[in-house]
């Protein structure tokens, strides 16, 4: 800044030293004066040029000015592959549109069930309603306890207490497995009415392991589990305004099973297949060719962070 003003003020105190010359002053009134001259001179000619242009679209002159015509064919032409170029490159590249060409190049199965359409990701659901939903089904387990305590025949539930402190960060999951599960949100609420929330996505190999400490939650450890990769999801329903997180609700129950109907028709797994912990709300794409590794788990994060870096205002 202090280079800039001193700069300023060194050009200014040599145009004023110019200016105090005679001749200097005289040569720069003879310049402009010269200058408008020519001005009027070029700006009369292409007045001239102008009229005898437009006058050579008549049909008096179609005969006599037929040179003249081509150049509005010419100016028409280049007009028009202009317009064409500006609309090409001032069309915003988009999140969904770099998404789209990428599920194109990698998984042309789910480009070609979108049919080109990207799927946009709803907004993240409110911790409080998930922390409201545990504590419903605390209560909830508290009682299934006491009932199986005099040998009552209901089936134990199991819950991951700490799934409101997880990450719901729709672009920490890969676009292969983000868009799959989006199209099950969307069957999911257009044809029977159920909307969906989610409540994991990505899970880091840290607190995958801290999970695996406890049998009845996971028995996968760090880069076992679809999670670390951003393959993975857990989902629950929301009704009436709330989080509902149970298998024990008929009508969550019937939503779970369709869910998972939806999912596998998608050519996601499932995990209320799974015979040794049945996770309901749990589903996966097992991507062909996976190799369970920090690296493989490091690139395919980035895949799905990276159009939200790139178009981050």
């Amino acid at each position: 800044m202090i280079l800039i003003i001193l700069s300023s003020f060194i050009l200014l105190s040599l145009a004023m030293l110019a200016l105090l010359s005679y001749e200097f002053r005289l040569r720069i009134q003879d310049f402009f004066l010269d200058l408008i001259s020519q001005s009027k001179q070029q700006f009369s000619q292409a007045k001239q040029f102008v009229q005898k242009f437009h006058q050579a679209a008549s049909p008096e002159h179609l005969q006599s000015e037929w040179y003249l015509q081509q150049w509005w064919i010419l100016i028409s032409g280049f007009s028009l592959f202009a317009s064409i170029l500006m609309f090409a490159f001032t069309q915003p590249l988009t999140a969904s549109r770099f998404e789209a060409e990428y599920l194109r190049k990698v998984d042309p199965q789910i480009y070609a069930l979108l049919d080109g359409q990207i799927l946009t990701a709803p907004t993240e659901v409110d911790e409080q309603l998930i922390i409201e939903a545990l504590q419903e089904e605390s209560l909830a387990n508290h009682s299934v306890i006491s009932a199986q305590s005099l040998n009552l025949n209901i089936e134990d539930i199991h819950i991951n207490p700490n799934i409101s402190t997880a990450d719901r960060k729709w672009h920490k999951m890969n676009p292969r497995f983000k868009q799959r599960l989006l199209m099950v949100f969307k069957i999911m609420r257009e044809q029977h009415g159920y909307e969906l929330v989610l409540l994991e996505g990505y899970r880091s190999p840290e607190r995958q392991n801290s999970l695996a400490t406890n049998s009845n939650i996971t028995k996968a450890k760090g880069f076992q589990s679809y999670h670390q990769f951003g393959l993975a999801a857990d989902i629950a329903f929301k009704r009436n305004g709330k989080v509902v997180i149970s298998e024990r609700d008929p009508w969550a129950m019937r939503g779970y099973e369709l869910f998972g109907q939806i999912a596998e028709s998608v050519g996601l797994t499932w995990g209320g297949r799974w015979k040794s912990i049945k996770d309901f709300g749990h589903t996966e794409y097992r991507m062909p060719g996976l190799k369970k590794t920090a690296e493989m788990a490091h690139q395919l994060i980035h895949e799905g962070q990276l159009q939200t870096q790139t178009f981050q205002p």
